[in-house]
C-alpha cells in the first residue's frame, strides 16, 4: 500500500471521528480578538482545526468528541476573557441578548463620557485659572477614564498578554499616562515648582479621546448588530410547529420532530415547514423567496414544495422528503453564512497603519525617555518624563480614529440624500473598484408586479361591455394569482359583476361559469384546446406576438370561440435602460440573472440593453455565478430584491438591495436603494470613489502630522535651539489635527454625484 493511500485512510479516519460545529463568540471587539480566540481553540486538546469570523462573531471548530466536549471548548475561550455559546437550542437568542446588552452598555458609556468631557474641555480651554479647576477636572475625568473607558484598558491588557498591540493599546497608554501625570501635578505641584517648572494638566485630552473613540465603536457595533439579523430573519421563515396526519388523526408537532415520510397538512395562508411532494389537494404557493418570480406556482399531486414558501388560498397534503438541515431553505441559510464567513474581516486602512504605528510610537516614547535619562544633564528625569509623555499625547490616535468614521458619516448622509443607504465602510472601500454588475430581473430591472399589458377583443367595443362584466365576475372568484391583475384592470374601467351560476375551477387550466345559459371560460391555451374552442386568426397572431415579447397570455372564451386574449406582463422600470447604459459607459460589464424562463429573460434583456444574461437560475447558482466572476479577478456588485438573491448578495464584493424588496435582501446587502430608480447604482459608485479619496486624504494628513510632530515632541530641536514642545501645546496640536480631518470630511457634503 502506498504512502499516499495510507495518508488518505488516516484522513478519512479523522473525518469519521470528528464533528464540525459553529458557535457564537461573545465579547470580541477587534480582529486581534478573533485571532486570539482562534489560536486558543486550535491549541485545545482534541481540536483538529478551528476558525473565527470576527464579522459575524462566530467560530467553527472541528474536534474529537471523545477527547473534548463543548464545555471544554467554552472553558478554553473563557480563559482568555471571551465566551463561547454552547447552548445550540438557544444560541441565536443568547447571542442576540448579549449583543443588545453590549450595545446598550456601550451607548451608556459613550453618552456619559461625552457629558462629563464637555465641562473638562471648557475648563481646560477657557478657565485654566479657575480656583480648584484642576481638582474639578480630575474628579470629572476619573470616571471617564477609569469606568466609561475601562474597556480600552481591558482590551489593551488582553492584547499585551498575547504580545500584541492595537489602537486600544495606544488609547489606554496615552489617556492613562496623561491622566496619571495630570493627577500627580494636581495633587503634588510642588515637585515641579521645586525644579523651576510649571505643572500642566491634560485632563481634557484624556477625556475627549475616550469620548470620541467610544462614539466610533458605537457606530461600528450598530452596523454589526443590524447585519447579524439577516440570518435570524431567514430562520424565521420556517414555522415553529406543523400539523401532521398520524393514524388518521391530526397532531401538532414541533418542526424539529418531523421526519421524512410524515404526511403534513397545509391550510390557506400557512408557511410550508419542510420540503416534500404533494399527495392530495391543490393550491397556489408563493415561491418568490426561492425563485424570485412574483407569480405564485400551482401545486397539485406530485408537485414539489419547499420550506419557507407561503401557501395561498387552497389547501393540500404533502409527504415530507427533506427536513432539518437538508431543506432548500436550510441550504440557503448555510450558504449565506458561508459566503459571509469566507471573507476576511474588513481591515480598515487605519488599522493597518495602527498595526505598525502603535508599537513604533511606544518604542519611540521609551527610547525618548532613555536618551534623556542618559544625556539630559541636570534636568534629565524631568525632561525625560515630559518628552516621553508628550510623544504619547501628540501621537494620540484621535485624528487617525476620526479619519475614517467622519468621512463615512458624511458619505452616508450624502448617499441618503440620493436615496442610497450605506451600511458600512466596506462597501464604500470596494464600490469604486467594481467592474462587473449583476442585476436580478424581477423587482430590480422590472416592477415585480404582474399587470395587464394589453387586451385584444374579437367583438366591437359596444358588445364588450357585457363580456367584460362576465370576465370580471369569473376572475373575481378565481384563486389564480394572475386573476387579480385582470380584476384590477377592469376596475379602472368601472366594470361591475353579473350573477353567475355553475362556477367551477378547472385544475391547472382556469375557471368556468354560466351567464344567461351560456358557458364562459377563462384560462390557458391548454383549456382552449381541450374544449375544442376556435381562435380567430388575428387573435392567434396577436397571442403569438405577445408570447414572443415575454407576456403571459390568458384566453377568455364562450363555448364556440375565443372572445379576447389578455396579456399579463411584469413591466421594465423606466430607469432601467438609462442605468444600464450609464454603467456600460463607465466601462462596467452588466449581467442579468433570473429564475424565469429563457424566452422572458431574452425579451427583458433585449429591452433593457443587456447582452449577457442567464435564465432559469436557482439561488445557489446565482452565488456560484458571482464566484466565477470573482475568480476572473472581477470586483462584483450584485443588485437584488429577494430572499433568492441573498446568497449571491452575501457572496458579492458589493451587495445592493432594492428598498421595496425583502428584509433578508436588505439585511445581507451592504447598500440599499430606497428608490426604484436604478440610476442610483452609478451614483453610488461615484460616491464611493469620492468618499474613499477623502478617507485617504484624512489618513495621509493625520499620519504626516504624527510623523512631523513626534520628533518635535521627542526634543530633536533641543540640541540646536533649546526648544522643547510643551505637552499642553501637543494636546492643542492634536485637537487641531482632529479639526482638520473633520473639516476635510465635511467637504463631501458639497460634492456632486
Amino acid at each position: 500500500m502506498s504512502a499516499t493511500t495510507i495518508d488518505k485512510e488516516k484522513r478519512n479516519m479523522v473525518r469519521q471521528t470528528t464533528v464540525k460545529k459553529t458557535f457564537p463568540v461573545l465579547e470580541m471587539t477587534c480582529a486581534a480578538c478573533a485571532i486570539s480566540v482562534e489560536s486558543m481553540l486550535k491549541s485545545a486538546a482534541g481540536v483538529k482545526d478551528a476558525g473565527v469570523n470576527f464579522a459575524n462573531q462566530s467560530a467553527w471548530v472541528e474536534y474529537d468528541p471523545s477527547m473534548a466536549t463543548t464545555a471544554d471548548l467554552q472553558k478554553t475561550v473563557r480563559s482568555i476573557g471571551y465566551d463561547l455559546v454552547i447552548d445550540e437550542a438557544n444560541s441565536t437568542e443568547i447571542k442576540e441578548a448579549a449583543q443588545k446588552e453590549h450595545y446598550r452598555s456601550l451607548q451608556q458609556r459613550t453618552v456619559w463620557a461625552s457629558i462629563l468631557s464637555l465641562p473638562v474641555v471648557i475648563i481646560g480651554m477657557f478657565f485654566m485659572d479657575l480656583p480648584y479647576g484642576n481638582y474639578i477636572s480630575m474628579l470629572l475625568t476619573l470616571p471617564v477614564v477609569g469606568w466609561f473607558g475601562r474597556t480600552f484598558f481591558i482590551n489593551a491588557w488582553k492584547q499585551a498578554r498575547h504580545g500584541k498591540a492595537n489602537m486600544d493599546t495606544l488609547v489606554a497608554l496615552s489617556t492613562g499616562i496623561a491622566f496619571l501625570l495630570s493627577a500627580f501635578n494636581t495633587i503634588n505641584p510642588g515637585f515641579w515648582h521645586a525644579r523651576g517648572i510649571h505643572p500642566h494638566v491634560y485632563y481634557e485630552a484624556a477625556a475627549v479621546i475616550i469620548a470620541f473613540i467610544s462614539l466610533g465603536k458605537l457606530l461600528e457595533e450598530r452596523a454589526k448588530y443590524n447585519t447579524s439579523s439577516a440570518i435570524k430573519k431567514l430562520m424565521g421563515l420556517q414555522p415553529k410547529t406543523v400539523r401532521v396526519l398520524m393514524n388518521g388523526q391530526e397532531q401538532e408537532l414541533p418542526v424539529s420532530a418531523v421526519l421524512p415520510g410524515y404526511t403534513i397538512l397545509v391550510r390557506p395562508g400557512e408557511k410550508i415547514a419542510v420540503d416534500g411532494i404533494v399527495v392530495s389537494g391543490s393550491s397556489f404557493v408563493d415561491e418568490s423567496m426561492i425563485t424570485g418570480e412574483p407569480v405564485p406556482v400551482q401545486k397539485q399531486k406530485d408537485s414539489k414544495v419547499f420550506a419557507g414558501t407561503v401557501n395561498q388560498k387552497g389547501s393540500f397534503q404533502f409527504i415530507a422528503e427533506k427536513v432539518g438541515n437538508d431543506t432548500m431553505l436550510a441550504h440557503i441559510i448555510q450558504m449565506v453564512q458561508e459566503a459571509q464567513g469566507s471573507k476576511a474581516p474588513v481591515q480598515k486602512l487605519v488599522d493597518k497603519i495602527a498595526g505598525i504605528f502603535v508599537p513604533v510610537v511606544i518604542g519611540i516614547s521609551i527610547l525618548t525617555f532613555a536618551v534623556w535619562m542618559l544625556a539630559g544633564g541636570d534636568h534629565a528625569f524631568t525632561n525625560a518624563l515630559l518628552t516621553a509623555v508628550t510623544v504619547l499625547v501628540i501621537a494620540c490616535p484621535c485624528a487617525l480614529g476620526l479619519a475614517t468614521p467622519t468621512a463615512i458619516m458624511v458619505g452616508i448622509g450624502k448617499g441618503a440624500e440620493h436615496n442610497i443607504l450605506i451600511k458600512d465602510a466596506e462597501s464604500l472601500e470596494l464600490a469604486y473598484k467594481v467592474n462587473a454588475v449583476i442585476l436580478d430581473k424581477t423587482g430590480t430591472i422590472t416592477e415585480g408586479k404582474p399587470v395587464v399589458a394589453q387586451m385584444n377583443w374579437l367583438a366591437s367595443e359596444k358588445e364588450n361591455i357585457v363580456l367584460k362584466q362576465v370576465l370580471y365576475s369569473l376572475e373575481v372568484r378565481s384563486e389564480h394569482p394572475l386573476a387579480e391583475a385582470v380584476v384590477n384592470e377592469l376596475k379602472k374601467e368601472s366594470v361591475s359583476g353579473v350573477p353567475l351560476s355553475g362556477f367551477e375551477s378547472i385544475t391547472a387550466r382556469g375557471v368556468t361559469g354560466l351567464f344567461n345559459s351560456v358557458r364562459y371560460y377563462v384560462g390557458n391555451r391548454q383549456l382552449i384546446d381541450e374544449k375544442h374552442i376556435s381562435i380567430h386568426q388575428h387573435l392567434q397572431s396577436a397571442a403569438s406576438l405577445l408570447q414572443q415579447q415575454a407576456h403571459t397570455v390568458i384566453y377568455f372564451a364562450d363555448q364556440q370561440q375565443v372572445l379576447a386574449i389578455i396579456a399579463i406582463a411584469d413591466k421594465i422600470k423606466s430607469s432601467s435602460v438609462k442605468a444600464v447604459e450609464q454603467l456600460q459607459n463607465m466601462g462596467i460589464e452588466v449581467y442579468m440573472l433570473t429564475g424565469d424562463n429563457q424566452q422572458t429573460a431574452e425579451a427583458v434583456a433585449r429591452e433593457a440593453g443587456i447582452t449577457q444574461f442567464t435564465a432559469g437560475m436557482l439561488p445557489h447558482e446565482k452565488a456560484e455565478f458571482v464566484k466565477k466572476l470573482q475568480e476572473q479577478n472581477k470586483v462584483v456588485a450584485m443588485v437584488g430584491d429577494g430572499i433568492n438573491d441573498s446568497q449571491a448578495l452575501a457572496q458579492a464584493d458589493v451587495s445592493i438591495a432594492m428598498g421595496k424588496g425583502s428584509d433578508i435582501a436588505m439585511d445581507v446587502a451592504k447598500m440599499t436603494l430606497i428608490t426604484s430608480d436604478l440610476q442610483s447604482i452609478p451614483r453610488a459608485l461615484v460616491l464611493s470613489r469620492k468618499t474613499v479619496r477623502t478617507i485617504r486624504q484624512n489618513l495621509f494628513w493625520a499620519f504626516i502630522y504624527n510623523l512631523s510632530g513626534i520628533p518635535l515632541a521627542a526634543g530633536v530641536l533641543y540640541a540646536f535651539n533649546g526648544f522643547l514642545l510643551n505637552p499642553m501645546i501637543a494636546g492643542a496640536a492634536m485637537a487641531l489635527s482632529s479639526v482638520s480631518v473633520v473639516t476635510n470630511s465635511l467637504r463631501l457634503k458639497t460634492t456632486k454625484l
